[in-house]
């Protein structure tokens, strides 16, 4: 899969006390458009997606090419991730939303879990959703490196 590009977003949450939690992901897609569904792909062994399931709740943040260094913080194993970016917390959900790094944004409650080998597949209903209103390049991950979406395309 290493060959295939695709987009990269950081997917976060927080524990019942407020505690941020968020990974890198480049598997996830929409589902559904009537209801907004989409999914995300989470490994077992990570500290996310058991505060993800806990809270039933979680936020896509679709990143644009300037938001590399949002995706190298999260799939680091640095303990203060969210010290190192710029958020808020989202209207729908109260989780984290990294506003500056994002080109969008799907705040989510979780629909269904899919324990599939070493990954969960975690499919969420939208509940609310905002882009930017400039139109940066989507940040991609493609052959092991991260590259913008080229302005030709």
């Amino acid at each position: 899969m290493a060959s295939h590009p695709g987009g990269v977003a950081v997917v976060t949450t927080a524990d019942e006390e407020g505690v941020p939690y968020g990974f890198t992901c480049t598997a996830l897609c929409s589902v559904s458009l009537d209801p907004p569904r989409l999914l995300v792909c989470a490994a077992h062994g990570g500290r996310t997606l058991p505060v993800l399931t806990a809270r039933g709740a979680f936020v896509v943040n679709m990143l644009h090419a300037d938001g590399r260094g949002a995706a190298e913080v999260f799939t680091s194993r640095t303990a203060d991730r969210f010290g190192q970016v710029s958020w808020r917390s989202g209207p729908a959900t109260g989780l984290p939303v990294l506003g500056d790094d994002a080109h969008a944004v799907a705040e989510c409650r979780v629909a269904a879990l899919y324990p599939c080998g070493d990954h969960t597949i975690v499919v969420g209903d939208v509940l609310r959703s905002e882009t930017r209103t400039t139109d940066p390049a989507p940040l991609l991950y493609g052959r092991r490196r991260f590259a913008a979406w080229p302005s030709e395309a």
